[in-house]
């Protein structure tokens, strides 16, 4: 990237309010060196106008895992994703950072901002599903759900009780239950399981640009499968994506995008490495 080259540079409501220090030296490292113009938008809605406004400059997002899934999923959505490219400065805890480092995001604040003027465009694969959200990173499934994931209220002082003594009155389970779901599983077509064979979970990731699949029998070893097209329909299930659980549904299908977004990564990691240490 040119020191002339002008930047759209969105800062993530999140990341402006749990650590403004980063974004100030995150925008100084940018601002010293192109033509930044900084958003500060306060809710999603102020962030998609910013980013659906951006013109020829290049999107960079000051944020967590969760803006970077929200800018990919809008770019998506309009058909832009596949031109042009854009960059990332990762802000936040470091449980809400685990996507961004796994596609070589730096972890420092300066070297991160660094890469976004000095690195280079590299093209990632993209799960893409027939409601048109995105994956980034790992699908599971079923995802895990229980009622504090979902946002339900705790239980009241009586619902403890009554399970604190249904727990005392019933038996000890002599070993731990391991749940098991009916789901059909197919690859390009290929039935690597089916309804009436229990699976403990099915795991996805892209790989090379296919859809890596493993799926896990309760009573027999993982078979594995490399696909362009994966379905999974069955009973009412959730799935588990960027650490999001959407659900329930009874089919969907994920089709793997070889090359389908760019992000702006450091040209040599290793010595982006040595610089942050």
């Amino acid at each position: 990237m040119s020191d002339h080259d002008q930047l759209l540079v969105i800062v993530d409501p999140v990341a402006r309010r749990s650590d403004g220090e980063s974004v100030r030296i995150a925008k100084d490292v940018l601002s010293a060196r192109a033509e930044a113009k900084i958003c500060l938008p306060d809710s999603p809605e102020e962030f998609t106008r910013a980013l659906a406004r951006r013109g020829s400059r290049h999107p960079v997002v000051l944020g967590d895992d969760r803006a970077l899934l929200r800018t990919v999923t809008l770019l998506h959505r309009e058909r832009e994703l596949a031109e042009g490219a854009l960059s990332l400065v990762p802000i936040g805890p470091p449980d809400a950072l685990e996507i961004a480092h796994a596609l070589g995001v730096p972890h420092s604040t300066p070297a991160a901002a660094r890469a976004v003027l000095d690195g280079v465009v590299r093209r990632l694969d993209l799960l893409v599903d027939d409601s048109d959200g995105v994956v980034l990173g790992d699908l599971r499934i079923p995802g895990a759900s229980t009622v504090r994931a979902l946002g339900a209220p705790t239980s009241s002082v009586w619902g403890t009780c009554r399970s604190l003594v249904r727990t005392l009155v019933r038996p000890a389970p002599t070993a731990l239950a391991v749940r098991t779901h009916r789901l059909r599983v197919e690859a390009d077509g290929v039935l690597l399981a089916d309804v009436d064979t229990p699976v403990e979970g099915v795991s996805v990731r892209s790989v090379a640009g296919s859809a890596e699949v493993t799926v896990h029998p309760s009573a027999a070893p993982a078979r594995h499968g490399t696909a362009r097209t994966l379905t999974v329909s069955g009973p009412d299930f959730r799935y588990r994506a960027d650490g999001r659980v959407t659900g329930p549904v009874r089919r969907r299908t994920w089709t793997a995008r070889a090359g389908a977004w760019g992000l702006t990564l450091p040209r040599d990691p290793a010595q982006e490495l040595r610089t942050a240490t």
